[in-house]
């Protein structure tokens, strides 16, 4: 997939740039009444603002603007942890987050010499600051900054005292995504696979819920399901040629056949992407049959299956010896 690096950072950036998707994030791991009802059209991505002020850059970052009803702007910050370890400055990242943002805000509204966070009756907006962790060990960092603080009995006072909310998709069984029954269950599902004989999880779905996501996911959504698939398989580190085939497969079937992924085989995926490779060969180097699939490391089964694909695409060839 073009423009796909750092894969471990860049999938939930990646779902989350779908402003559909975010606000599914929201109701489902979320469990704020008032962001239930979020219409995507009421989501702002603003996170090219802050990208030069952030000390440590990170791919996954996503800084939002939420229009609530009434027109309150309302900031969601979402941090990612994709490399499966747990970060212990979290809470102090955060609080560096979420005082950016409340400056940045300050300076938009005080923009063309207008002073308006100076009035007694001035708030600044609400920042939640959410940490999606999709690891395999539990997080073990402390969520309120209050306690990353020395003598933090004697000064509590003096200490802020956010907290940030953690969505650990670990703590949810596959059980628990399906229930929720929107597209971002299925991209969480995937994600969840840490390994290629993972993906069997994809049979066991059950069949109301396949059908359900195959009537109801857009075309749109269909096509970053399919990228998220390639981002999982790159970051279980499934060759680009191998995965390449399983992507072409799905692309071909649709959304309902998507679970054809199921049966996912890292050596006969291996072997198809050989089995192209040597056609290849022999259409352009002009190689014999037996010296395309020495050269890699072809098993002799393999060989009809070669030149039957060679004769229906009128390649020329000789069998060599």
């Amino acid at each position: 997939m073009a423009g796909i690096h750092k894969a471990k950072d860049n999938c939930l950036k990646l779902i989350l740039g779908d402003h559909e998707l975010f606000s599914e994030f929201l109701r489902d791991f979320i469990g704020i009444d008032i962001l239930n009802d979020v219409d995507p059209a009421d989501i702002e991505d603003i996170t090219e603002r802050f990208l030069p002020l952030f000390n440590e850059q990170k791919d996954s970052d996503v800084v939002k603007r939420i229009n609530l009803r009434g027109g309150t702007p309302f900031f969601i910050i979402s941090i990612v942890e994709h490399e499966s370890k747990v970060n212990f400055r979290a809470s102090f990242k955060m609080l560096q987050y979420i005082a950016l943002v409340l400056n940045d805000y300050e300076k938009e509204i005080n923009s063309e010499g207008k002073d308006i966070s100076s009035a007694k009756d001035f708030k600044y907006p609400p920042v939640l600051p959410i940490v999606f962790y999709d690891g395999e060990g539990k997080w073990t960092a402390e969520t309120n900054f209050l306690n990353r603080t020395e003598l933090n009995a004697v000064f509590e006072k003096y200490i802020p005292k956010f907290e940030y909310e953690l969505v650990s998709l670990n703590e949810y069984s596959v059980d628990d995504l399906v229930r929720f029954g929107d597209a971002l269950s299925l991209i969480m599902i995937i994600d969840k696979i840490k390994a290629p004989d993972g993906i069997r999880i994809l049979s066991e779905l059950p069949g109301d819920y396949v059908e359900r996501l195959a009537l109801n996911i857009p075309e749109r959504l269909k096509a970053l399901i399919t990228d998220v698939i390639t981002v999982l398989l790159t970051k279980i580190n499934v060759p680009r040629d191998e995965i390449d085939v399983v992507v072409e497969r799905i692309e071909q079937r649709g959304i309902s056949e998507m679970f054809a992924i199921e049966n996912y085989d890292v050596q006969e995926t291996r072997r198809e992407a050989k089995s192209e490779a040597a056609v290849n060969l022999i259409k352009n180097l002009k190689l014999t049959v037996t010296e395309a699939m020495r050269a890699l490391e072809l098993p002799e089964v393999d060989r009809e299956k070669i030149i039957e694909e060679l004769e229906k695409r009128n390649i020329p060839y000789t069998l060599g010896q």
